[in-house]
């Protein structure tokens, strides 16, 4: 019982949702990396917002996870195709 709490929990506080995309290792690597960014962007704006933490922070902060999201394969932004 205690492990579906802390399922339940960590699926609450970290969703995930499947990758449905073509080329599946890459896409399925960019798509945890952005998911990841987009669940962490949602806690440092949180945190701004509140007070708890400070612009300059918040932007290094979102910078550093910018930076992983930018070096994980495909780069669909930068796509010749």
């Amino acid at each position: 019982m205690d492990n579906k709490r802390k399922n339940a929990k960590n699926e609450f506080l970290c969703p995930k949702s499947a990758y449905r995309g073509q080329d599946y290792l890459d896409g399925f690597i960019f798509n945890s990396n952005l998911q990841e960014f987009t669940h962490r962007l949602g806690y440092i704006s949180g945190l701004h917002t509140n007070g708890k933490l400070s612009s300059q922070d918040a932007f290094q902060y979102i910078e550093q996870l910018w930076e992983k999201v930018e070096v994980s394969p495909p780069k669909p932004w930068r796509s010749s195709k």
